[in-house]
């Protein structure tokens, strides 16, 4: 998707003056989801996406990039049977929409979808959308083994760049073709979100439905400022707030679907062009972008906030924080860990206390007396290494 140069926006204090949004906080166990997203795997994914070629209907490129998708979702441990082929055609060329269903507890028959589309125009398309796929990617891999209230649908979309084919066909073949009609709780659609090298992209745009049909665009604002929030929660990025245009939500919006999406603030001048590549992107921001959309998943689909929410049976490399409860004092043992750094938490999410250590003892002390009786939560991080521990202060 490439956007008009000039674009209507909005300050998040707007928004939320606009429509009543519920309070959320900061939830440690989405955190500790949240903190496995790994940067190195996204990069490696782009690069990935980018030497598959030009993925354009009916080519190769776009069979091989199909196929990768695919394989990629079987390696994070979703089943055959979770995966399935969405064909259509047109130009007389033969497309294909990949979706891949992770079934809720709660509410099994409403779903959260998050989409972006796989195909591309001229270049490889590494940021248009080689980013937005490699953040769904990264969404589906920490989500799989992740108990959510609600279903979610990762649905990689072919025939975007040829207008909207592949989500239009989608709407009308399968969520109209259903019965009952699919209920779809939000429509997070992710495109473009690559950056521009050599800039500060330090802030994601979050997109709302301001066009016609208007019944859901409430809504759609809601959602978005909740988007919002979770990015301010879970990443470090700021955020501004724009309208819906022209990628793979509109046909869910013209059928009167809750949408968002998210789109890069800095815009690129190369999509559609042989330079939308890798080199003239920033693989760091798509990694920051990553993380706020996982927060946002964990949260549109009601992730368990007391389950066990480790990915991959992550351990907690030996780390301990000890006594819990504690009075005046906490002994952070590092465990397997090499230098690290700490953060103390309250539940409304504020840094209370934190610290870099660079040459940590075994165990460091941490002076906890000046701080109220009540939950609070330690996060500690080495690398791509992060640990999140309840405790108490009495």
């Amino acid at each position: 998707m490439m956007k008009p140069q000039i674009k209507v926006l909005f300050s998040f204090i707007a928004l939320i003056g606009l429509l009543p949004v519920k309070a959320q906080v900061y939830i440690p166990s989405y955190a500790a989801i949240v903190n496995q997203c790994s940067q190195s795997g996204v990069l490696a994914d782009l690069t990935e996406f980018q030497n598959l070629g030009v993925k354009y209907r009916g080519t190769a490129a776009q069979a091989n990039t199909l196929q990768w998708l695919k394989d990629k979702y079987l390696s994070y441990g979703y089943s055959a049977s979770q995966i399935v082929e969405d064909p259509f055609t047109y130009s007389g060329s033969n497309c294909k929409n990949l979706v891949v269903t992770k079934m809720g507890t709660l509410h099994p028959n409403t779903y959260v979808i998050i989409d972006g589309h796989y195909d591309t125009l001229t270049g490889t398309g590494t940021n248009d959308n080689g980013s937005g796929v490699a953040v769904i990617l990264e969404i589906a891999r920490l989500l799989q083994n992740v108990q959510t209230e609600y279903s979610i649908k990762f649905i990689n979309f072919s025939g975007e760049e040829d207008g909207l084919r592949g989500s239009q066909h989608y709407v009308t073949s399968v969520v109209n073709g259903t019965t009952p009609k699919m209920d779809i709780r939000l429509v997070l659609n992710i495109d473009e979100i690559g950056g521009v090298s050599g800039m500060t992209n330090n802030t994601i745009t979050c997109e709302h439905d301001t066009s016609a049909p208007t019944t859901n665009n409430a809504a759609s604002s809601t959602m978005t400022a909740q988007m919002m929030t979770c990015f301010s929660l879970y990443s470090a990025l700021q955020t501004t707030l724009s309208n819906a245009y022209a990628s793979d939500y509109m046909p869910f919006q013209s059928n009167n679907e809750i949408i968002t999406g998210l789109y890069e603030t800095n815009e690129s001048p190369y999509p559609h062009t042989v330079n939308d590549n890798l080199a003239n992107m920033d693989p760091v921001y798509v990694y920051n972008v990553a993380k706020g959309a996982i927060g946002s998943a964990l949260h549109f689909a009601v992730a368990c906030s007391n389950c066990n929410l480790s990915v991959n049976n992550t351990s907690d490399f030996h780390v301990s924080a000890y006594p819990n409860p504690a009075t005046s004092v906490i002994y952070i043992d590092k465990g397997d860990l090499g230098s690290y750094s700490y953060k103390i938490r309250n539940v409304l999410g504020e840094t209370i206390a934190s610290k870099n250590l660079r040459n940590p003892k075994q165990t460091e002390t941490v002076n906890v007396e000046n701080l109220s009786s009540g939950s609070y939560f330690l996060s500690i991080d080495s690398g791509e290494k992060h640990i999140a521990k309840k405790i108490m202060i009495q």
